[in-house]
Parts: C-alpha cells; structure tokens; sequence
C-alpha cells in the first residue's frame, strides 16, 4: 500500500517502475471481506496506470511485470472486474471521511495535483446525487407492473429532481479541474490500451497470459463498459433493462395523466440536460485544449500553459479515455435519449416547459 499512496511522487521522480520491479511478489490470499479486495484492487489499478504510462505516449511498456500482474489478475477475478482502473475504483472506492463535519478525500491519487482530486471527488457527488432516482427505480417497474400510474409519476418527480442535482454537481467540475492539467496531465493516466493507437497490441500480463490483453480505460458510457462495473452493478442494469417499457406505460395512460406524462417529459429533458451539460465538458476540457496545444506548438511559444499542454498524447487527441470517438458518441447518445420524448402532444408540453 505504500508504493500505492506514493504513485505520484514514484512517477514525477521516474522512479515507480524501478520500485515496483524491486518489490516481492505480492500475495491475496490474506485478503477475505468485500471491502479489502476492493481496496486491494484500487492501490493496484493505481499503480498500474502509473507504472504503464509513467514515461508518457514515447515511453509505454509491452509487459506489466509478474508482481504486480498475478496479483491484480487474482483479485479482479474475485471481484468480478477488469485488472485496469475503473470507475468502481477511482471513484467509488476511492474515498474517505477526514474529519467529523464529512469533509472527503482521496485514498490514492495519481499525476494533476488539485485537478485529480477535484475530478475524482465531484465526479463522486455526481454519483451521490443519482442515489435517490436509483432508489425509485424499483418503485417505478414495480408501478408500471401493476398499472399505478399515481405511484409512477411521483416516483418521476424523484428521479427527475435527482437528475437536476446531478446536474449540478457536474458544472463543479468548471470550479475544481483545470483543462490544461485535465488534457496535459492526467487523461493519459486514465487510458487503457484496447483502441488505443499507443498501445495497438495491448498489454502482455506477465504470469497470467502469455498474449496481450486489451482493456479500455476510464469512460463508461460505451455499452461494453457494463463489462467494467461491478458484477452487482451490471446485474441491476441487466434487470433494468428487462422490465417493462415506461414510455408505452406512459402513452398507455393517454392525455388525461397529465401529472404522469409531465413527470416523464421532464425526466427526458432532465437527462438530455445532463448530456449536453456533459458534452460541453468534453468540449472544454479535450476539443478546445487540443486545438490550443496544436496553436501554441505551431506558435513555438513555451509557457506554463504549454508545459501542461505538451506533455498530452497526441495520438488520444478528440478521443475519449475509453478509446471512444468522443464527441459524435455523445452527441448520439444525447440525441437517442432525446427521441425517447412523448410524440405530438408529448413535443408540445416539451415546447411548454421548455419556454
């Protein structure tokens, strides 16, 4: 764990890989309960980032040493999660109480200073502030099992207003990350290498297998990332997904449930919000620092903007960190969502509270 709370010092020094290379084969059979796994797998995935990408895009490596890959294989497979840094890590698990007022902060860190902790930390207020719809969404199925559309449209009004917190949590990410950092410094530490032009091939995990092995990184909005989350987790998705259709509940009712589909047409244009809240943030911090540093590198200018700038790799630029086409997958992904609007008079009451 040490090495783990050290990644960024080992990595800024060039010395992580020489210390990871020196320590003893690392064994996980001490390890019993839920929560130590996942920590486990946290100070893990950390230093295996640091240690693939310590030299950046010119210097990434083609073998992740046996004593650090045996026993990160061995506890994914335990939790059911892929050996890279995940969502369920960097976030989910990556967090503690500092003192009695609930102030948080990080367990493990990697390169980006202040802008690691404020991506990781307000992406986990995003995370809480979705608490409260994923608790109705039970209530929702269950309604539209039985036909109760009252109890539907309240559970709407829940999930709707979570979907605004969520929002809101999102824009302070404006606030605490700085986008020269965010593209410069810390995406390339948040890379996998599966459709990434970096590492074509892969990564060779010594001990495990004796051929590369792909693995996306950080984003999780692709449909393969299910394969990413926590087994409990994709589970829920799975159910989700296989209950019955709220939008034909919804246009079953007719026009008279105007409380029904009032709730529904904001819970779309809630989440159509989100996306394209979220596709401004990707605007701000890849497409325009990535115009910027191909300015300021054609400019010859050096300042502390270019320092951070520079040291992004060219081969990632308008890709997301998950190997991801990123703004045209957003923007599909907003617009599918918006076409799950009511139709006709469902576009209309849209017109209405939009105005």
């Amino acid at each position: 764990m040490d090495i783990a709370l050290r990644v960024t010092d080992l990595v800024e020094s060039h010395m992580l890989r020489s210390r990871i290379d020196t320590m003893p084969l690392l064994s996980t059979e001490y390890l019993e309960s839920h929560r130590e796994l996942r920590l486990a797998h946290l100070a893990l995935s950390a230093m295996t980032m640091g240690y693939v990408w310590q030299e950046g895009e010119d210097g990434t490596i083609e073998k992740l040493p046996r004593k650090l890959a045996v026993p990160f294989w061995e506890v994914s497979r335990c939790l059911g999660l892929p050996p890279i840094l995940t969502h369920a890590d960097a976030v989910l698990a990556n967090w503690r109480k500092k003192d009695p007022d609930g102030n948080l902060e990080l367990l493990v860190s990697l390169p980006g200073g202040d802008s690691v902790r404020g991506f990781f930390m307000v992406t986990l207020l995003v995370e809480l502030a979705a608490v409260p719809a994923m608790r109705s969404i039970p209530t929702v199925i269950s309604s539209v099992q039985r036909g109760d559309g009252e109890a539907v449209a309240v559970a709407l009004e829940d999930v709707q207003r979570s979907l605004q917190d969520m929002t809101h949590a999102l824009k302070l990410m404006h606030v605490h990350v700085e986008p020269s950092i965010f593209y410069g410094i810390m995406r390339i530490y948040l890379s996998g290498w599966r459709d990434n032009p970096i590492m074509p091939r892969g990564l060779v995990y010594e001990g495990v297998r004796p051929e590369p092995l792909q693995y996306s990184g950080g984003s999780h909005f692709l449909h393969r990332m299910r394969d990413y989350m926590l087994p409990a987790h994709r589970r829920l998705i799975q159910d989700i997904s296989r209950g019955p259709s709220l939008r034909a509940f919804v246009q079953s009712q007719g026009a008279g449930d105007s409380r029904l589909s009032g709730a529904f047409t904001r819970c779309v244009a809630g989440l159509v919000a989100l996306r394209s809240h979220h596709i401004n943030m990707v605007s701000r911090y890849i497409s325009v620092p990535a115009g910027r540093a191909r300015r300021l590198r054609a400019q010859g200018h050096s300042t502390g903007e270019m320092e951070a700038l520079g040291r992004a790799p060219a081969a990632l630029e308008e890709r997301g960190t998950g190997g991801s086409g990123i703004m045209s997958f957003l923007k599909t992904v907003r617009d599918r969502t918006r076409d799950a609007s009511l139709p006709a008079g469902g576009k209309a009451r849209q017109e209405q509270l939009d105005s």
